[in-house]
């Protein structure tokens, strides 16, 4: 399938990840698979629904709405996103204080030492310096870490899959905040080759998710009375609105880039746009980028309301010299060698993304089982190896380059910018004496960002040697780095290995050809192409490096480099994130299906194997079916008989057992029977000896007696199934698929609160005798709904009946069986569904479909077993 097979080892390992099937697959076609090619270990994510749930409760409080409720509502919204890009841009300035702090102590001391050293022959001694320094920093890293394990990382690609609908725990508490947002500056200040862009991304979500709400799960006593977002409904789609605001005002703290930032929530994250949420997410951006740039330019410059630095990462002015009227920033004639940089830089980002995925399988399979300690030491191994690095190749493998004249304004910039203040000079002189410098240490021994910046701005010369020498020592060490347990971003290493990589194409084309170009243009577009390359970005990365430069002139070179680079590193494999989305296991949804899957309908992917209920349900079958099944949805149904309505009462179906039906020919009946063995400490035999104990004895009058007649000749075909026995194995093909009427869909948490809650009828008495619980307390558990184990079972009567007909969403989104399947994706994306009924001409429900049966390796398999039975 893949052309590239056959230029390198490592691109023909991710070539065949294009040609390896998945479990489901192999499980259609009766393959087995070598020991070798194991598939990692999977999670079963839930997905969220922003559906809304049109229940009567619901449709209460519709009642008791008006315009005036609703324009009060919207200024609240619009309050909310200004505090969260508010939020956001004090953490970036919380961030970036502290990393600046850190950084300047340890670099000072460090720098001192070494140039005391050098002269007395104790440079061992610096280097345990430094040593200490970074190996305490990011101890304190992982172990925050180790205390909440989805800090590590960026965050982006669960971002990514969070607004895309799949539900990763954990991923937005307060908790995960404070780990990420403090682990962040103890992994950059701790001389790590990460960046802290990515979780200041993953840090403005979480603000987003949980400031609207006003309380926190994880820390009990921050409760503040603020009801307006707390629930998921009435308007289920905000809080993954206002985590859509918190990425973009996390992208544009970052990089100054509210514009950017507004693009990046669009491209990578939500699946759910309009103009509305346009303009609160860029209002949040812009509020971001303005808070930070307000309290850093009066912090650093002590100049308030100046507005001088607009993000954590700027990449300054680009210019030429006022005295050369020959030099350009570029011409047309450097767009041919921009294609081929990002050529180049398509190929090393996919060469990076295999390596690191084949680093990120060995630790999924050989690190994260162990105990948490082998993580630390893990981290701990790369911060030491990656000091040595740094301090063995400052001090050997640098070489001392004259500092030019032109280079003043540029030099005396950075020497007053934050990073290079009291001493931290950008200019290093380790064992370079007069007026030079030694190259490879101003790259080694600054902060990354001021690295960068010289790359882009330092009119000195870095010397072939030593930019290609740092190129691969900082490709090796960021490729190991990522993916270790400490927070980490991935920006700001690809940029400053990308402008490695554009300077000394720059250096090779001045010296060897005798071009006359600007080499800081060159080595923006080199940081473009690897970054692009690597994460695989086109739209929102081109306006936030147009922004980061405040070079318009650069859009079209930085526009064509980054969809040259993503079309080279596509041909090979995924971008970084998605590789990780992947590996997670986590249910992502791409934008559209490929053209060839719709010659498969819904009919072809639905699961038409249904666990459902009854309008009318005894306590009894709703327990049993809550704790042997782990569906978060059920239809509610009755059956299309013609004699349907002689097991009718008044209009109310009784139902007194549970309803199986035979698994699909990928079943996990394995897994079943395991998760329904906590159901054994509940069978129906217990069951029926507490309703003798609880239940008095009544008068049964004649019109019962026919009832249970009624229910027990209804029940003759169905067996008495217990939780160990295999389901359905004994039954006809007329017992398995008999038709149903579909009236609606109830959810796991709404029919474990109504038991929780006790809202059920006695079987004498009408159904109007049961409990109402209004919308307040329907939600009032929201987000953690209690669990079905979590019920006493002692204070339940089996026997007493739930109506869940007031509760249920009697009209969510269905589909005909002969839909094809890129209208079912695009209803099913865009809309925000988690469950999607089928249902044909005649009401009667066919099968379900939900995002695990869209995704792209189930579509593939599939498919595949389409053109089998062709």
């Amino acid at each position: 399938k893949m052309a590239c097979c056959g230029s390198c080892l490592c691109c023909q390992c991710c070539c065949r990840e294009g040609e390896t099937r998945t479990p489901e697959e192999l499980t259609i076609l009766g393959e087995t698979h070598d020991e070798d090619d194991e598939i990692l270990p999977r999670k079963d994510y839930e997905s969220l629904d922003y559906d809304k749930c049109i229940n009567e409760p619901y449709v209460e409080v519709l009642e008791g709405m008006d315009n005036k409720t609703a324009r009060k509502y919207e200024a609240v919204k619009w309050m909310v996103v200004f505090a969260i890009g508010v939020c956001t841009g004090l953490v970036g300035l919380f961030v970036d204080y502290f990393v600046r702090l850190f950084s300047q102590i340890k670099l000072n001391l460090v720098g001192k030492s070494v140039e005391e050293c050098s002269e007395k022959g104790c440079l061992a001694l610096s280097l345990l310096e430094l040593l200490a320094f970074n190996m305490t920093f990011i101890f304190f890293a992982s172990v925050l870490v180790l205390i909440e394990p989805i800090a590590a990382g960026s965050g982006i690609p669960e971002i990514k899959s969070y607004l895309n609908g799949v539900k990763i725990p954990g991923i937005v508490r307060f908790r995960t905040f404070v780990c990420k947002a403090v682990g962040v500056l103890f992994s950059v200040a701790g001389g790590l080759f990460v960046g802290k862009e990515g979780p200041m991304i993953h840090c403005g979500s979480i603000i987003g998710a949980g400031l609207p709400q006003f309380q926190s799960i994880t820390f009990k006593k921050i409760r503040f009375n603020f009801p307006y977002f707390r629930s998921d409904s009435p308007t289920p789609r905000d809080k993954r609105d206002f985590v859509s605001a918190g990425a973009a005002a996390g992208v544009a703290a970052a990089f100054g880039a509210p514009i950017g930032g507004t693009l990046f929530s669009l491209e990578e994250g939500s699946s759910f746009w309009n103009q509305a949420l346009t303009w609160k997410v860029l209002f949040c951006s812009m509020s971001a980028t303005f808070t930070l740039n307000f309290f850093r330019s009066g912090i650093m410059f002590n100049s308030w309301g100046t507005f001088q630095l607009p993000g954590l990462l700027n990449f300054g002015e680009f210019k030429c010299s006022d005295g050369n009227k020959k030099c350009h920033l570029w011409t047309a004639v450097d767009l041919a060698f921009f294609v081929v940089m990002g050529i180049g830089g398509g190929l090393l980002g996919a060469l990076f993304n295999c390596m690191n995925k084949r680093l990120a399988k060995y630790r999924m399979r050989n690190v994260h089982p162990k105990a948490k300690f082998v993580r630390l030491l893990e981290s701990l191994l790369v911060s030491m190896v990656t000091t040595i690095v740094i301090f063995v190749a400052s001090m050997t493998l640098g070489k001392c380059q004259n500092l030019s004249s032109p280079t003043t304004d540029n030099t005396t910039l950075l020497l007053q910018s934050p990073a290079s203040e009291d001493g931290n000079s950008t200019i290093k002189q380790f064992f370079c004496r007069n007026k030079t410098y030694n190259d490879m240490a101003a790259l080694f021994f600054n902060p990354q960002e001021v690295a960068i910046h010289q790359l882009f701005h330092q009119d000195g010369t870095f010397s072939p040697e030593t930019l290609t020498i740092f190129f691969v020592l900082y490709f090796l060490l960021a490729c190991w780095t990522y993916g270790v347990s400490v927070p980490s971003g991935l920006f700001v290493p690809s940029l400053l290995c990308g402008a490695a990589y554009g300077r000394l194409v720059a250096n090779i084309l001045k010296t060897n050809i005798g071009l006359d170009i600007y080499a800081g243009t060159f080595a923006l577009i080199g940081a473009a192409s690897f970054l692009g390359g690597v994460v695989r970005m086109t739209i929102s990365l081109t306006v936030i490096l147009i922004e980061s430069t405040n070079e318009i002139s650069y859009g079209l070179p930085i526009m064509i480099t980054l969809m040259v680079a993503k079309w080279t590193g596509d041909f090979f494999n995924k971008g970084i994130y998605d590789i990780y989305i992947v590996l997670k296991g986590a249910p992502l949804l791409e934008w559209e299906t490929e053209v060839e899957m719709d010659k498969l309908t819904a009919s072809d992917i639905m699961e038409p194997n249904l666990t459902y209920v009854y309008p009318h349900t005894r306590i009894q079958s709703l327990v049993s079916i809550l704790r042997t099944t782990v569906y978060h949805a059920f239809p509610v149904v009755t059956e299309n008989r013609g004699n349907e309505t002689e097991f009718m009462k008044g209009n109310i179906l009784i139902s007194n057992n549970i309803r199986f039906k035979k698994s699909s020919i990928l079943t996990r009946a394995g897994e079943q029977r395991r998760r329904s063995q906590s159901m054994k400490s509940y069978p129906s035999s217990e069951l029926r000896n507490v309703c003798d104990d609880q239940v008095s004895a009544e008068p049964v009058d004649e019109g019962q007696d026919m009832l249970q007649q009624m229910l027990e000749r209804r029940h003759v075909p169905y067996p008495n199934l217990y939780p160990d026995q295999s389901p359905s194995e004994e039954w006809t093909m007329e017992e398995r698929f008999r038709p149903l009427t579909f009236h609606g869909l109830i959810l796991r948490s709404q029919l474990v609160t109504l038991l929780i809650r006790g809202v059920c009828y006695a079987e004498n008495q009408s159904s109007a005798t049961q409990p109402r619980l209004s919308f307040s307390e329907m939600t009032e558990d929201y987000p953690r709904y209690p669990d079905i184990h979590d019920l006493d079972l002692l204070l339940l009567n089996p026997r007493m009946i739930v109506d869940v007909t007031p509760y249920m969403n009697p009209c969510p989104y269905t589909v005909s069986p002969n839909t094809h399947v890129s209208q079912v994706f695009n209803l099913f994306r865009t809309m925000g569904l988690r469950h999607l009924p089928v249902v044909n001409a005649v009401g009667e429900i066919v099968g379900i479909i939900t995002r695990h049966n869209l995704t792209q390796e189930f579509l593939l398999a599939k498919l595949r077993q389409h053109y089998i039975t062709m």
